[in-house]
């Protein structure tokens, strides 16, 4: 245990000074919605292109109410080039209607009522409890994954089994904070390919499963 949030806590001071994954920029507002919403837009997304998505949404429409006055041809154009952004739009309008019908226009909070939004998994959800409403989550996303496979924390095949994993092993604490620090780290560093291990903070803690060749 202490090994792991020694670990964080190099990491963490390691990519201070690096640009932060596009939600949780959005985060800082302290709305859910926002957070909702711009983590649905960075799917299969740059961060740049999310962010830029993201502001051009919100300074026409940033609640539920808002949006879903636009129409899906107005939406399209706000957000594109996001990845997917036809059915982006169509998902975002229709968690909005959802959202005004069945919760009185507030993002739920409690993952059940979340992963019934449909184009929301467990990613999303947890990303809107932590980054959102402040509640104890692990976000698990392919750089979590990764690096927390090729540390040797866990030994998954997929994420929802790392969530699991990484729960019984990282304080809840950390739990909020660990997905803004992997995936900075994983974007920065702990690359997919050739990841920069000569530059890394943790190599001697790294048990650099299923790299290959790094730089």
């Amino acid at each position: 245990m202490n090994k792991i949030i020694k670990v964080i806590n190099l990491v963490e001071k390691q990519i201070k000074g690096f640009i932060i994954p596009s939600v949780t920029q959005f985060s800082f507002k302290k709305d859910p919605y926002l957070v909702l919403v711009s983590c649905i837009l960075s799917l299969r997304t740059k961060d740049k292109t999310t962010v830029e998505a993201s502001l051009r949404l919100f300074k026409v429409a940033n609640t539920p109410l808002e949006v879903v006055k636009l129409s899906v041809a107005r939406l399209e154009k706000l957000i594109y080039p996001v990845g997917f952004y036809h059915t982006k739009a169509r998902v975002i309008l229709n968690l909005s209607r959802r959202l005004i019908r069945d919760f009185k226009c507030h993002v739920p909070h409690n993952i059940e009522d979340l992963l019934s939004l449909k184009g929301v998994g467990r990613k999303t959800a947890n990303l809107v409890l932590g980054l959102g409403f402040g509640i104890p989550a692990i976000c698990v996303d392919t750089h979590v994954h990764r690096i927390s496979n090729r540390l040797g924390w866990v030994k998954t095949k997929d994420a929802e089994a790392t969530e699991y994993g990484l729960q019984k092993i990282i304080p809840k604490p950390e739990w909020i904070e660990l997905n803004t620090t992997l995936v900075t780290f994983g974007q920065n560093i702990c690359l997919p390919v050739s990841p920069l291990c000569s530059k890394c903070a943790v190599k001697k803690y790294c048990k650099r499963i299923g790299v290959h060749h790094s730089r």
